[in-house]
């Protein structure tokens, strides 16, 4: 159950500054022979809470926008030292999205200030002070044509609309309604990209200022919010803790941009090529797996509070596939309100564990104090913004082994042999996508998916990384080649009277 050919994008869309924690990332970039490489990515910003929003200074400096005093303001790293700098320290407010202006010694920055005024304001580099740029206008997202026409988004209603400011001559004129908040000049031309969102699905166009003229350059996947320009032309957007290149005018698929020494990294959220193309800043949130390791350690440690905050305030618990079974964080303290460090009955031991995009699915073993098994589960955890969204439990029971018939599908899928293939599963299989979105149902659906697909991909191949096994449930975590291209997912097969009944895949 491998045929993911594309990535699948998810739909995030924020008109406000969500404080989560989030890093700042630089990293070398590199392309031979058509496949552009990301190495030596290091963590620039190194401080707990909200760091986001990079933008290059030149090809040796970063702004960006980060948290201290409770607050967030600008603060500028040199690649060539490794020392960051402070840009402005403003009391009652803080600054987001900085960007150098074109021929002066000056940044541009939104400014969120405590009583909710959004404005866009000019800082002084050497001195900080700063000045109002358009004093009326509550602008999201802003990108610098010349040092006198401003690209920029007015936050209206629920949408940002796209508006070209002439600071000249004190002129404003809409361009386009409900843009997203990718404004970025294309290299090596005289236009500035934006995502349209007033057509599904969402699409990046061009706009030239002078004249206002805009031309559409490619569609994107579905939720694509941010995207970043190489030099030569080529696009990259991020998905999860992945990054695809592709070219606009291109029919083909995207590719994964090569990622090494990355470690953990959480969803990227923001990125900003340097204009000689050298190097790439992003913006990554804290790995879910951490988060979801701070869960269990604070549980085993018999912290209540620690162990709830890890979720978010309405955290949906639920029995897999989707039946619930309490939501929110009250009826999580009262269901664990004996959690103490004197009054604490169990421990529990991630025994293996298997993270892909924004879920994390342990295979937990629980103890009593004396040490003895009481229970083997499965908890599915889904992540964002720092906290965990749900839970989903499968628990253990005794039936016979599934992994079997699992493993002959597996085979059969690697020898591209559809009839050996399709034995493993019952006549009316059901594929799902997590939760319980119905993608077929029945095996003539699964022959017409497969068959063509088997026929045309000479190296198909799908290798397992981890398996676990509970109940009658095998849950795979696949590394996929096909054509050229490599992928991760997660796929769990529910296995009845010896037959693959349903699949249900994650990404």
């Amino acid at each position: 159950m491998k045929k993911l050919l594309c990535p699948i994008f998810l739909l995030v869309t924020f008109f406000t500054y969500a404080q989560s924690n989030t890093e700042v990332y630089l990293g070398d970039l590199s392309t031979n022979n058509g496949k552009t490489t990301l190495t030596n990515l290091r963590n620039i910003s190194k401080n707990p809470g909200y760091d986001n929003q990079p933008s290059f200074n030149g090809n040796s400096e970063i702004l960006f926008a980060r948290t201290r005093h409770d607050q967030t303001d600008i603060a500028q790293y040199s690649i060539e030292s490794g020392g960051t700098s402070w840009v402005n320290d403003t009391p009652g407010g803080g600054e987001y999205s900085p960007l150098k202006i074109p021929g002066a010694d000056a940044i541009s920055a939104i400014r969120l200030d405590t009583t909710g005024l959004q404005r866009l304001y000019r800082y002084e580099m050497k001195s900080g002070t700063s000045q109002p740029i358009l004093k009326d206008a509550k602008v999201g997202y802003h990108v610098w044509y010349s040092d006198t026409v401003l690209v920029h988004t007015i936050l209206t209603e629920n949408r940002m609309d796209l508006v070209v400011s002439n600071l000249k001559d004190n002129t404003s004129h809409t361009v386009q309604k409900n843009v997203g908040r990718a404004l970025h000049k294309i290299p090596n031309t005289d236009l500035v990209s934006y995502i349209a969102k007033d057509e599904t699905p969402w699409q990046v166009k061009s706009i030239y200022p002078t004249t206002g003229a805009t031309a559409l350059l490619t569609n994107l996947p579905q939720g694509v919010e941010d995207i970043a320009w190489l030099p030569d032309g080529q696009i990259l957007v991020p998905f999860g803790d992945l990054i695809y290149t592709f070219l606009p005018e291109s029919e083909g698929s995207p590719a994964t941009i090569s990622l090494s020494d990355l470690g953990e990294l959480g969803t990227i959220s923001r990125m900003a090529v340097s204009p000689d193309g050298n190097y790439l800043a992003l913006v990554a949130e804290e790995h879910p797996g951490k988060i979801v390791q701070k869960q269990v350690d604070s549980y085993n440690a018999g912290d209540l509070d620690a162990f709830v905050n890890c979720y978010s305030e309405n955290v949906l618990v639920a029995k897999f596939p989707n039946d619930t079974l309490y939501v929110g964080h009250e009826r999580m303290r009262s269901n664990y309100n004996g959690l103490s460090p004197d009054n604490k009955q169990y421990d529990v031991e991630v025994v293996k564990r298997i993270t892909i995009g924004n879920k994390v699915i342990d295979h937990e073993k629980v103890t009593n104090t004396n040490g003895t098994i009481v229970q083997m589960q499965i908890a599915l955890y889904e992540v964002s913004n720092g906290t965990i969204d749900s839970m989903t439990f499968i628990f253990d029971q005794e039936s016979p082994n599934p992994e079997t018939i699992v493993q002959e599908q597996l085979d059969a899928y690697n020898n591209r042999d559809i009839e050996s293939f399709l034995e493993t599963y019952t006549d009316d299989i059901e594929l799902f996508n997590f939760p319980s979105q119905r993608r077929s149902k029945g095996k003539e659906e699964m022959r017409k998916g497969y068959g063509g697909y088997f026929e045309s991909t000479p190296d198909l191949n799908c290798e397992i990384k981890n398996r676990m096994v509970i109940k009658n449930i095998v849950i795979d975590e696949e590394y996929i080649t096909a054509n050229g291209n490599n992928f991760s997912a997660v796929a769990i097969y529910e296995v009845s009277n010896g037959k693959i009944a349903k699949v249900t895949f994650l990404r």
